[in-house]
């Protein structure tokens, strides 16, 4: 009851019902300080008397309230600024009485003016404090707020509950702190505990959630302490401090302020690739993987080339709306036509082709996370290798005069499924390639990319943010990695240099060791690596040994044959192929193990064409 009424009280129903109890004061204080300062007493004959200097004041305390906006106060704000606007007005109703008895008698002595000034200030602020009071708790019995347990008592902590006092929807019920002199103690009017008391506190108050007002402890520490959290029912927050929030006071590093260069260990190539403006524009392209990582970067580049219309193919719904809507949002004058469907729907495929007259094909659609497709083969072999072929097969029936495939440096030597899934696919299109009168076929290969989905660099962030350990399969690992920028740049030029078949690779210098990118990662996060020489370090490098398929060192060509192209970074390589019999004969085989969802069968197909026949081909060319 108590609370609708509170709640449903307009804002100037509030202020006239203050307004009202300050006029109230008056009387009161008149009546106490004649109480105070009279020998005889205030009788009813006194008070009788003294009406018209009372009525006199309650009106001019009531003007004067109103002009500096005191009953317009809000509880919650009446603090030392509502303090002080009570002041002038008690002073100037304790002289106002004293001088008003030389025209309304009898007159008010100096000493009950004074009194009554006292107290009409004494009044006006007590009733405001007791009334607060009384709001707050038909607040906290009307409803539910969250109670709040302060993992900190410092400075941070008690600016914390001093803020979360002027909130009515949440009460801080306690601090927790680790230093023994500061446990038992009363700060802020909350006692402090120690963190043993969590779990009997969490089960008596009840708590909703714990915030961590310690922002002097590194990330790792704050980390390891809501780990051990976890356990309770409730949320468990971290609080920066308030100087950083503003800007003040020196910030963490993050991982962003490595340098690129450091992590592709080489420097970056963008500005020395060319533009290739000239090769798009005016075009009809088709993105297969629109919604990728690569295929998006793809798409954000062709508007500097201006084609006439770019069509984006990708069977993730939620991928192809946010690239559909960047697309639209950053240009209105490139037609986007973005198409929700499988590479594997050949009849989708030849109609997108037909109806739009496509005239260059971007195929970066495939599943590429080595332990997925490891553990399904199935999916990774159809949607990488007969994928590939559905999208081939149409872009050459259509006359399509492009097709770039997007392959990956783990075709090289595949020892996993994705790998081999990879490497098949570039026979067949270099299979394609060698019959196709007027569609030039190409193939792109590069290493891991910078920021991609399931690419290192975001596992590690996610990692260091936790707290640690960095996981690192082995500590000889290395890898080539270049940027989202470079690997789309490298796409599109490969298409304005194909001339059939050609597999293309950025030079990309030496392949960087992993364990010295895990170190670089967390020191540029502001913290240290623990290990056996460093046992107080804030973050372990914990190595777990290689996944299922997973190569030491990645490589990016299968011979040593190099061939130029007009960009001295950029490479051609001319490898070796299967026959048009061969490649037929491992689709047929491939096509027939899916179908009858044989995942042996599978891994022997792959094996027979992609792996002993690679080997048998190096040994070949070495003998």
């Amino acid at each position: 009851m108590f609370f609708e009424l509170v709640t449903s009280m307009s804002r100037r129903k509030k202020s006239h019902l203050f307004a009202a109890l300050d006029a109230l004061v008056v009387p009161l204080a008149m009546f106490l300080s004649l109480l105070l300062t009279t020998n005889s007493g205030p009788t009813p004959t006194v008070l009788w008397d003294y009406m018209s200097i009372t009525v006199t004041l309650m009106v001019l305390g009531c003007a004067m309230g109103w002009w500096l906006g005191l009953p317009q106060t809000k509880l919650n704000a009446f603090e030392m600024r509502g303090v002080t606007r009570t002041v002038p007005i008690a002073a100037t109703l304790g002289a106002a009485g004293f001088a008003l008895g030389a025209f309304l008698p009898p007159p008010l002595s100096m000493a009950t003016s004074f009194v009554f000034a006292l107290l009409v200030q004494a009044l006006y602020v007590t009733w405001r404090i007791v009334l607060r009071h009384i709001t707050l708790e038909i607040y906290r019995r009307g409803s539910d707020r969250m109670r709040i347990l302060v993992y900190g008592a410092g400075q941070t902590g008690q600016q914390l509950v001093a803020a979360l006092r002027q909130d009515n929807a949440v009460v801080p019920v306690a601090f927790i702190d680790d230093n023994p002199t500061l446990q038992s103690s009363i700060i802020s009017g909350l006692k402090v505990f120690a963190p043993s008391s969590i779990p009997e506190l969490a089960a008596k108050k009840p708590i909703d959630r714990i915030v961590l007002a310690m922002p002097s402890l590194n990330q790792p520490a704050l980390a390891r302490i809501a780990r051990d959290l976890r356990h309770l029912d409730c949320e468990v927050h971290a609080l920066p401090s308030f100087a950083s929030m503003v800007g003040e006071g020196a910030l963490k590093k993050s991982t962003a302020a490595m340098s690129i260069d450091d992590l592709l260990g080489r420097n970056r190539l963008e500005k020395e690739l060319p533009s290739v403006s000239e090769a798009y524009s005016g075009r009809r392209i088709l993105v297969s993987g629109a919604g990728g990582s690569i295929g998006s970067e793809l798409c954000r580049q062709l508007i500097a080339c201006k084609p006439d219309c770019v069509v984006l193919l990708d069977h993730s719904e939620l991928a192809l709306y946010n690239i559909d809507k960047e697309l639209r949002d950053l240009t209105h004058k490139m037609k986007v036509v973005p198409v929700l469907g499988s590479v594997m729907n050949g009849r989708l495929v030849r109609e997108i082709l037909e109806e739009h007259k496509i005239e260059v094909v971007l195929h970066a659609a495939a599943y590429k996370h080595l332990p997925l497709v490891e553990s399904n083969p199935i999916a990774g072999l159809t949607n990488n290798v007969l994928g590939t072929k559905v999208m081939a097969d149409a872009a050459r029936d259509a006359g399509v005069e492009r097709f770039i495939l997007v392959s990956s440096d783990k075709a090289v030597r595949p020892t996993n499924v994705m790998g081999a899934s990879k490497r098949l696919a570039e026979l067949v299109i270099q299979d394609l390639a060698t019959r196709s009168e007027f569609t030039q076929f190409a193939m792109v290969r590069f290493g891991n990319v910078l920021g991609s989905s399931g690419s290192v660099i975001p596992l590690f962030e996610e990692q260091i943010a936790r707290g640690g350990p960095v996981t690192l399969t082995d500590p000889g690992v290395t890898r080539y990695f270049m940027t989202i920028s470079e690997a789309a740049r490298l796409v599109l030029l490969a298409g304005s240099f194909a001339r059939g078949g050609d597999v293309f690779v950025l030079d990309m210098g030496k392949p960087v060791p992993i364990r010295k990118l895990a170190r670089q990662m967390i020191e540029a996060a502001g913290f240290s690596v623990r290990s056996q020489d460093n046992p107080t370090g804030d973050i372990e490098i914990k190595v777990t040994g290689l996944r299922k398929g997973e190569k030491m060192h990645e490589e990016l060509l299968i011979a040593p044959d190099m061939l130029t192209t007009p960009h001295p970074k950029i490479l051609r390589a001319q490898e070796n192929f299967l026959s048009e019999i061969e490649i037929a004969t491992a689709l047929k085989d491939l096509r027939s193990s899916i179908d009858e969802r044989d995942e042996e069968a599978a891994r022997h197909v792959i094996a027979r064409w992609v792996e002993q026949r690679e080997e048998e081909k190096v040994q070949d060319g070495s003998a």
